[in-house]
């Protein structure tokens, strides 16, 4: 990144409930500056879950706050069957190795349609995206061969995942974040968390504050935004 460099962070979650109340957030900064996602594994290794009882009891009340503070839909495969599905388990780790997989085979747009694509599947449609097949088939969609995906998926989970995901929570740590999503605005050297919480359902609004913001001085304001923590194990 060169030194004159203005992009967005993005540290997110699949699985993160608030990520995809922000996601025309981030569709909207995407026509302003360069978006850069980073996959924190919020519900991966020791966090991953089985769909239970306790599981959709949880999340279902914050599911509907969040879809009446950001009019994201949240749809009925998704509250009546998946969150219902005793066999499903909820691992972040595959859905982030899908769009790093992406971004390597088609570059850092295309990994961002891909979590797109994949937000969408979970929430909207109910389908496991924590299943290479769910996964693949998505990719598909995008254009991605089947047999490319397969294999920089393979890759990625060998050699590059852990490291990705150690890193993006590395950045939130370094800029004082406390969950997903945090959005980080660099200029040059200087990085910078965004209140993004007060955007949420105007992301015309929040792509003109993005414009001033890039090309202006620090706001110096410190997140609002609703979040998941780092473990999966609260949301507020």
């Amino acid at each position: 990144m060169s030194q004159t460099a203005t992009v967005l962070h993005y540290i997110h979650d699949p699985l993160c409930g608030w990520c995809y109340g922000a996601a025309p957030l981030v569709a909207a900064a995407r026509g302003v500056l360069p978006v850069q996602a980073h996959g924190g594994g919020m519900m991966a290794g020791r966090n991953r879950r089985k769909v239970d009882a306790e599981l959709r009891n949880y999340v279902m009340p914050h599911d509907r706050r969040i879809a009446q503070m950001t009019g994201q839909v949240f749809g009925e495969p998704y509250f009546n069957g998946l969150l219902t599905d005793s066999t499903a388990v909820f691992d972040s780790a595959p859905p982030i190795a899908a769009v790093l997989a992406v971004q390597a085979l088609r570059g850092e747009d295309a990994g961002l349609d891909m979590l797109a694509a994949i937000q969408r599947a979970h929430y909207q449609d109910g389908r496991r995206i924590s299943d290479e097949s769910t996964l693949s088939a998505l990719a598909g969609v995008l254009g991605v061969d089947a047999a490319a995906f397969a294999q920089a998926m393979r890759k990625i989970e060998a050699e590059e995942l852990a490291r990705h995901i150690e890193a993006s929570r590395a950045l939130l740590n370094y800029v004082g974040g406390r969950g997903f999503p945090t959005f980080v605005l660099q200029r040059g050297d200087a990085l910078e968390v965004l209140d993004a919480g007060m955007w949420l359902g105007r992301p015309e609004e929040w792509a003109q504050f993005l414009r001033q913001e890039s090309g202006g001085a620090s706001s110096g304001s410190a997140s609002s935004l609703p979040q998941c923590d780092l473990d999966g194990g609260h949301c507020h």
